[in-house]
């Protein structure tokens, strides 16, 4: 509205188109609401106004779709409605997810205050910013027209009978309708905030935007998990199982082939073969171990445990199977830990321990060591903090100077299969 081009442009009959319909619709929606109330009041003695009251608490559905739409015209930005989609087909799942929505008693208390105060603000803004000054402003036309040339009221205020005072109406109309321009912009934005405010909150677009990133985050976790099963299989079904023939093949041509240079190649091929073949389990095992797949967290974590470089001990039990994306966070996380144990604690013996209480897999890893250590200074631990934030988690690390270290992860979950299944 600062702008000098303001009253060129399109903003003030915008915003007076705005506050117009508003005023129209008000009218419209007194109606509506009144009649619904009163035959639903008098009705329901009987029962049969009962579903006229049922509509009249959801007025406010209809109300609020149109005032959204209205707010194209002063508003570019999207205003969406807060409704949750209904949890099964048919009119009555409808409506009692409706009923027992807020945003819908929300928009009920807008559409009453619409009805009973907005639109006459409406009306008045409208015919004192736009209708008077035009009315002003066409005097000439008006002593034309229906006062012969003679004489005319202008607002039923002021008589005008010479043709120069009907034009000095015209510059002082079109002073005021300039001003009028201002007072409509501003009234049509004040209006249109505070409808956004009641029924389309911005904050609540944000929400929507955030729920969807989380969503869309998580599906991506997912979809992650899913690919690294699949390059799993496919090198343990593939590669691997072609690299174990291969190491066949070489151990028997071994041992048929004289004493020679023959066999000293055949049996360096052999070990070469052998450490390739290591080396590829090893790196399917990072990739996806199949024990977590086939049996479970609690049975990876305790093949880890195995691998440690440290002495581990193990206090985990798990009533169940979690999602593959919860197994897989939190298999990474131990495996991380006992690396860093293995590589920087200097600790003689560590600990893994966990549960599942109130719907949250909770597991820690603790060691005997020299402490002092940092998430941030590399320890491959940020990453798989991040993994844990997008499942909603958790991971903190206590690593006091002297020790001792403790890595805490708390995730919330659901049991996919049963500890009964899983035997």
């Amino acid at each position: 509205m600062a702008r000098p081009g303001f009253l060129l442009s399109s903003w003030p009959w915008r915003s007076a188109a705005y506050l117009l319909t508003g005023a129209v619709t008000g009218v419209v929606v007194l109606v509506g609401i009144v009649t619904a109330a009163v035959f639903g009041g008098v009705l329901a003695l009987v029962l049969v106004g009962l579903p006229l009251l049922v509509l009249t608490a959801l007025s406010g559905l209809p109300v609020a779709w149109v005032e959204r739409h209205r707010l194209r015209l002063v508003d570019r930005a999207p205003a969406r409605g807060q409704h949750r989609k209904p949890a099964a087909e048919g009119l009555w799942a409808w409506l009692t997810t409706r009923l027992r929505e807020q945003a819908t008693w929300r928009e009920l208390g807008y559409a009453v205050l619409f009805a009973g105060l907005l639109w006459p603000v409406d009306a008045i803004v409208v015919t004192v910013a736009l209708l008077f000054p035009l009315s002003m402003a066409t005097t000439p036309l008006w002593l034309a027209t229906t006062g012969g040339g003679e004489e005319v009221k202008v607002l039923k205020l002021w008589t005008v009978t010479t043709w120069p005072g009907a034009f000095g109406f015209v510059v002082l109309g079109t002073v005021f309708l300039s001003l009028g321009a201002y007072v409509l912009g501003v009234a049509a934005g004040t209006r249109a905030e505070l409808t956004r405010l009641l029924i389309a909150p911005r904050e609540a677009d944000m929400g929507a935007a955030v729920v969807e990133l989380t969503r869309s985050r998580v599906r991506l976790v997912d979809a992650f998990e899913a690919e690294r099963r699949r390059i799993e299989r496919d090198l343990h079904d593939g590669a691997q199982q072609r690299l174990v023939a291969l190491t066949m093949a070489l151990g028997l041509a071994r041992l048929d082939a004289p004493e020679g240079p023959l066999a000293q190649q055949l049996a360096k091929a052999h070990d070469e073969a052998g450490k390739a073949l290591s080396e590829l389990r090893e790196l399917i095992r990072g990739i996806h171990p199949k024990v977590l797949a086939d049996y479970g967290l609690v049975a990876a974590v305790a093949d880890a445990a195995d691998r440690s470089a440290v002495p581990v001990d193990m206090d985990l039990e798990l009533p169940g199977r979690f999602s593959q994306s919860v197994e897989a966070a939190g298999y990474f996380v131990v495996c991380e830990a006992l690396a860093n144990v293995g590589r920087h604690s200097g600790a003689s013996r560590a600990r893994v321990s966990g549960a599942y209480r109130d719907g949250r897999l909770s597991l820690k890893v603790s060691d005997d060591g020299r402490g002092g250590a940092d998430a941030a200074a590399g320890s491959g631990l940020t990453g798989l903090a991040d993994r844990v934030s997008v499942l909603d988690g958790r991971l903190s690390l206590s690593s006091p100077p002297g020790g001792p270290t403790l890595l805490c992860v708390e995730i919330p979950c659901e049991l996919t299969e049963a500890a009964e299944r899983c035997a």
